[in-house]
């Protein structure tokens, strides 16, 4: 089996390609990334290829799976950017696996994809995915679903898999997270369990987490078996401010809704966090998800909980933990100071 991960170099690929190279079925794997890594340990065949613009079809040519990861997060001060390469080059990349003629195609969405709900009851992947119109890349993640619906009626051949995962963290990711959702100002120094004094606890802040290998391992299952549509990717325990806290050994501060938006935006225009103030009335938005049907259909069980997960990327913030790839390289104080420097969250950032 030959299986192309596109956006194989960040948080979720570099998993998904460890995963795919420990399965003796895949047999050939192209990792696809707009910037190669330093190492090529393993046995991935590499491109450098950008989904907006670069010719995709032979890259693809002779694959059985495509895997689509590539995603821009940043800049959150541009959404003409993350969309041509989020909504277009999504576009640009089913296309190219159809007049390919592979057989599978499985694609990153996400919890952010679905329509606000109350958090008081789980949802399962029939519920809509029409996103929260206050942020990026929950309209953007809804807008690819869309594409999807019309490139499954447009190629009936075709199997799709839509993977739906909540916030996913691994240690080798922590820079790229603090990069794209702290920003340079968060000092590692404090980034640890004991040392954070408080987690402000907004009315209705609710997560669903998993590590990041685990979500590989559910990539993985839909790769080489035949299954097809949605799967709700989560672990337990669900992470509320008080769950948090308790975790990392700080104490809850309540902050009411309004005053937690005031600040992210605040601190957003001030350029001092790169996050948008979408972000966090998206998570807010998003409903709990159910995950019954991809231990039922796909047999996927996560290994981590969700607290482990919260874990590893504290601890890869504390020590600037990363990777041999443009997007997880690891953090400097050069890194740093070109993030300040190209404008917090004004600058595009490498496939995750």
């Amino acid at each position: 089996m030959r299986v192309v991960v596109v956006g194989a170099t960040g948080n979720v690929g570099t998993s998904v390609v460890r995963a795919l190279e420990a399965d003796e079925r895949v047999t050939s794997i192209v990792g696809v990334a707009r910037r190669s890594p330093g190492s090529r340990d393993g046995r991935v065949e590499w491109h450098k290829a950008d989904v907006v613009r670069s010719d995709l079809s032979p890259i693809f040519e002779g694959a059985d799976v495509v895997v689509h990861l590539a995603w821009l997060f940043q800049p959150t001060r541009d959404a003409t950017v993350t969309w041509r390469a989020n909504v277009l080059g999504s576009t640009r990349v089913f296309r190219a696996a159809a007049e390919a003629g592979v057989s599978a195609l499985v694609y990153a969405s996400s919890v952010g994809a679905y329509s606000p709900r109350s958090k008081d009851v789980p949802v399962d992947e029939t519920w809509p995915t029409h996103g929260f119109a206050g942020a990026a890349y929950g309209r953007e993640k809804a807008y690819v679903e869309r594409v999807l619906d019309v490139f499954e009626n447009d190629n009936p051949g075709i199997r799709v898999v839509r993977m739906r995962p909540g916030f996913i963290f691994k240690h080798e990711a922590a820079t790229e997270q603090r990069r794209l959702f702290a920003g340079p100002f968060l000092p590692r120094r404090l980034v640890k369990a004991g040392r954070i004094p408080f987690v402000p606890d907004i009315p209705g802040l609710k997560l669903q987490i998993l590590h990041a290998e685990d979500a590989a391992e559910a990539y993985r299952l839909a790769v080489t078996q035949e299954v097809s549509g949605a799967f709700n990717l989560a672990a337990e325990p669900v992470l509320d401010p008080r769950a948090l806290a308790e975790l990392i050994g700080a104490r809850v501060v309540p902050v009411s809704g309004p005053l937690a938006r005031a600040a992210v935006s605040a601190g957003w225009h001030l350029r001092l966090v790169p996050a948008a103030p979408g972000l966090l009335e998206l998570a807010l938005a998003i409903p709990l998800m159910k995950v019954d049907r991809a231990r039922e259909v796909l047999g996927w069980t996560p290994r981590h909980t969700a607290e482990d997960a919260i874990q590893a990327v504290l601890e890869g913030m504390h020590a600037g933990a990363g990777m041999d790839t443009a997007p997880l390289a690891p953090d400097s104080a050069a890194g740093r100071m070109s993030e300040v420097a190209t404008g917090i969250g004004a600058r595009s950032t490498p496939e995750s």
